[in-house]
């Protein structure tokens, strides 16, 4: 353990004798205030703001610019208070609500990406040898570019999708619209989506089985992708058969 610092969230220890104690526990108090239930602005500015509120948090984007931004790694959180920059380095775990994409990340170590909702159900008429019936939400945060991007989740093999949603996380450039499908079907859940921030479509389809393991692609329209991102959720139910006898 460091003489100087907790070891996760690195809030400063006051050192025995130390003189003007309160400047430490000071230090300490406004890293807690930013990290407790954490809540950042946004992950995809790129320029410091001029002028940002007291305690405000960002989680930083490649290639930052401003005098105090610039040079900056990604995916540190950068929070202002007392006319001053403070960096955080987030841990492995770190969840954040980001304000203006209205939805929670994780830091898995490397990049923040979406909460995957994964909610499992067994049917109340489970069968006594181990038979079950579960549905599922699985998601995951595309980065879009080119004419098509494919999920690396996918449709499980022997499932039955009952839906595809999409929303635009991060405005898309280049396309004017997207579709969402799959190989050979590209607009199986939707067509002529939006590119802007926060654009969502449902993409309810009559329940389909899928026998083979199916990413989900998401195809550009009036142009190919430059940027952007969008987040996909399969709902689905997945189907377990007698336990072994």
């Amino acid at each position: 353990m460091s003489n100087d610092a907790t070891p996760r969230l690195s809030l400063p220890y006051v050192a025995a004798g130390q003189a003007q104690k309160h400047i430490t526990v000071n230090e300490a108090l406004a890293r807690l205030d930013g990290l407790v239930q954490l809540a950042v602005e946004s992950r995809s500015v790129a320029a410091q703001p001029a002028s940002p509120g007291e305690g405000v948090i960002w989680i930083l984007p490649i290639a930052a610019t401003g005098p105090v931004w610039g040079g900056k790694s990604p995916n540190l959180m950068a929070r202002f208070e007392a006319g001053a920059w403070a960096f955080l380095t987030p841990n492995a775990g770190c969840m954040a609500w980001v304000k203006d994409e209205g939805q929670a990340l994780v830091f898995d170590g490397a990049i923040w990406t979406p909460i995957s909702s994964t909610f499992k159900a067994v049917n109340a008429a489970k069968s006594s040898f181990g038979a079950a019936t579960r549905f599922e939400i699985l998601e995951q945060e595309v980065t879009l570019s080119g004419a098509s991007v494919a999920t690396t989740m996918v449709i499980p093999n022997r499932s039955t999708v009952h839906a595809v949603s999409t929303r635009t996380s991060v405005a898309i450039t280049g396309a004017t619209s997207y579709s969402c499908g799959v190989a050979g079907e590209a607009a199986k859940f939707g067509s002529s989506l939006g590119v802007a921030k926060n654009a969502s479509n449902i993409g309810v389809i009559g329940p389909t089985a899928y026998y083979a393991d199916t990413p989900v692609v998401i195809t550009a329209a009036g142009g190919g992708f430059t940027g952007g991102k969008v987040l996909v959720s399969i709902q689905l139910m997945r189907f377990d058969p007698p336990a072994a006898v």
